[in-house]
C-alpha cells in the first residue's frame, strides 16, 4: 500500500492544533463496532504474505460474511487462476434501484507486506492491543481499508442504495508480479468492475507525535513505479594486471550520472493546489519559493529551496534511483559484469519509454539500459472533479473539524493504477489517520491507533452513502 506516503516530509509544515482523539473505551463501545472488530481481526490475523500466506482464504472469508448479511452467490465473485491458487481475489456487489447512476467501486488489497517474527517486538500475525494502539502486519496496509469496506457492504445490505456499489479486494499489490490483481480484473473481468470512479487506499490523514490531527488528503493521481536494468560488460582478467576498462567503474559512471541529474519539474492541476496550500501555510522562505516555482518552474534558485524537501522534491517531478547494485565473479578477478537496478517513479504525462531514452543518455554508450518487466502503465490522474471531492471535504468538517483537507499526488504508486488504464478515475480516500513516521508500514511493528480505526471506519461509511444513497 502507498497510503499518504508523501505525508513524511511536508505535513509537519501543515500543522494546525486539534482536539485530541477519543479514548479506547469510546471508541470500541458501539454494538456495530465490535462486529467490524472480529471481522478486521480475523483478516489481519489471515496471513496473506506472498511467501506463506493465501490472500484466497481471506477472500472465502470475507465472502462467507457477505453471505451471512444476506448476498447471493450471484452477487459474490471469487477468483484465482490455476497457476497461483493462493493469491486469490474477491467482488462482492450491491445493487442500485436507480440504472441511470453508474457503479462507484471499493478498491483494497489483501495482501501485505512479508514480516519476520524475530525481527517484530510482537507476533505480527496476531492483532495485539495495547496502549491505544493495534499492532500486526497489515493492521494499517491495505486491511483497515478493506475491513471497512467489506463492512460496508454488510451494513448497507438491508437498505438498497440508489447507486451499485462494487467492492474489489485484490491480491499482488505488494508485489512486482500481480497475479490476481486489480490488473488482472482490468484486463479479464473489465465489465465486472467497471465503475463511475473508484474509491482507493492512498489518502489519508496525518497525526502528530500527540495524536493530534494535523491534515487530510486524498490523493488525485500518482506516479507509476518502473525499474530499469544498467548493465556493464568486459571480457575482464587477472586482477593482478587491472586495465581502465573496468566493469564496475563503467558501472559507477553511469549511476553517478543519474545521481546528479533532475528530471524537469512538471505541475498538474493536483500538484498546484496541493503546493498551493503548502505554500500558505508555510509561508516564510519556503512559502515564497514554492510560489515563485509555481509561477515560473525554471526558477532554478527558487527549485534549490523548496527540494531540500525530499517529499516536495519528488513532488514536482519524475525521480530515478539506485536500489540495487550486483558485479564480480571472484575477489582475484577483473570484473566480467555489474548490474544496478535503478527505480524510476514517472510523473503522470510523462512515458516509461521516455524515461529509458534519457537514462540512456546518462548512462552513455557502453552502458546497456533496458526496461524490467512487468512494464507497468504509466499514470493518467483524475480531475479534481467537484462531485467527488465536494462530498469528502463536506463529511471531513462534520468527522474531523478544524483539519484542512488537500488534494495530493502520490509519489508512490498504488493497484488504482491499472483503473484509471481502462478510463475510470481513482482517488484515494481520506479518512484513516497514520502516525508521523508512518505507522511502520513496510517497516517493523506496523500499528494504528483504536480511535483512528473507528473514527476512519464512521468516515468512510459516510462517505460511501453521500456518493450512493
Amino acid at each position: 500500500m502507498r497510503l499518504a506516503k508523501w505525508l513524511g516530509g511536508v505535513a509537519a509544515a501543515l500543522a494546525i492544533p486539534g482536539a485530541m482523539l477519543p479514548g479506547i473505551a469510546a471508541a470500541q463501545g458501539r454494538p456495530d463496532q465490535k462486529a467490524f472488530f472480529d471481522l478486521y481481526k480475523q483478516l489481519v490475523e489471515t496471513n496473506t504474505s506472498l511467501s506463506v500466506g493465501s490472500c484466497t482464504q481471506a477472500s472465502a472469508q470475507i465472502a462467507d460474511r457477505l453471505k451471512a448479511a444476506g448476498y447471493k452467490d450471484a452477487d459474490i465473485t471469487l477468483f484465482a487462476v490455476p497457476e497461483h491458487p493462493k493469491d486469490g481475489g474477491i467482488v462482492a456487489i450491491l445493487p442500485g434501484t436507480d440504472k441511470k447512476l453508474k457503479p462507484m467501486l471499493l478498491l483494497g488489497h489483501l495482501d501485505m507486506v512479508e514480516a519476520k517474527r524475530e525481527d517484530w517486538t510482537r507476533d505480527p500475525f496476531k492483532l495485539i492491543e495495547e496502549d491505544g494502539f493495534l499492532y500486526g502486519r497489515g493492521t494499517v496496509d491495505d486491511k483497515a481499508m478493506s475491513a471497512i469496506w467489506a463492512d460496508t457492504l454488510i451494513r448497507l445490505k438491508k437498505t438498497p442504495p440508489k447507486r451499485t456499489i462494487k467492492m474489489a479486494l485484490t491480491c499482488g499489490e505488494e508485489t512486482t508480479f500481480a497475479f490476481n490483481g486489480a490488473e488482472w480484473l482490468a484486463k479479464n473481468k473489465p465489465d465486472l468492475i467497471a465503475a463511475e470512479f473508484v474509491l482507493n487506499e492512498g489518502g489519508g490523514g496525518r497525526l502528530d507525535s500527540d495524536g493530534k490531527r494535523e491534515l487530510l488528503a486524498v490523493q488525485v493521481g500518482e506516479k507509476a513505479a518502473q525499474n530499469y536494468t544498467f548493465l556493464a560488460t568486459n571480457p575482464g582478467g587477472h586482477s593482478s594486471q587491472p586495465t581502465p576498462e573496468n566493469a564496475i567503474y563503467g558501472l559507477a559512471d553511469a549511476v553517478k550520472a543519474v545521481q546528479g541529474y533532475e528530471f524537469p519539474i512538471h505541475l498538474t492541476d493536483t500538484t498546484r493546489a496541493f503546493l498551493t496550500a503548502t505554500a500558505q501555510k508555510v509561508g516564510g522562505q519556503l512559502g515564497d519559493a514554492i510560489t515563485r516555482l509555481l509561477a515560473n518552474p525554471d526558477d532554478k534558485a527558487a527549485d534549490a529551496i523548496v527540494s531540500q524537501d525530499k517529499a516536495l522534491h519528488s513532488t514536482l517531478r519524475t525521480t530515478c534511483v539506485a536500489t540495487l547494485l550486483q558485479a564480480g565473479h571472484a575477489e582475484n578477478a577483473l570484473p566480467q559484469r555489474a548490474t544496478a537496478n535503478i527505480n524510476c517513479r514517472i510523473f503522470p504525462g510523462e512515458t516509461v519509454d521516455g524515461t529509458l531514452a534519457r537514462l540512456k543518455e546518462l548512462a552513455g554508450a557502453k552502458v546497456t539500459v533496458t526496461a524490467n518487466q512487468p512494464v507497468r502503465p504509466t499514470a493518467i490522474s483524475p480531475k479534481l472533479d467537484p462531485k467527488i471531492i465536494g462530498p469528502m471535504k463536506t463529511l471531513a468538517a462534520k468527522h474531523f473539524p478544524g483539519v484542512p483537507l488537500v488534494p495530493m499526488m502520490s509519489t508512490g504508486a498504488t493497484d488504482g493504477i491499472f483503473f484509471q488504464t481502462i478510463g475510470i478515475p481513482v482517488y484515494g480516500a481520506p479518512g484513516i489517520f497514520i502516525e508521523k513516521d508512518m505507522s511502520g508500514i513496510h517497516g517493523l511493528n506496523e500499528r494504528i491507533r483504536v480511535s483512528s480505526l473507528y473514527d476512519g471506519r464512521d468516515y468512510l461509511y459516510d462517505l460511501v452513502k453521500a456518493y450512493a444513497y
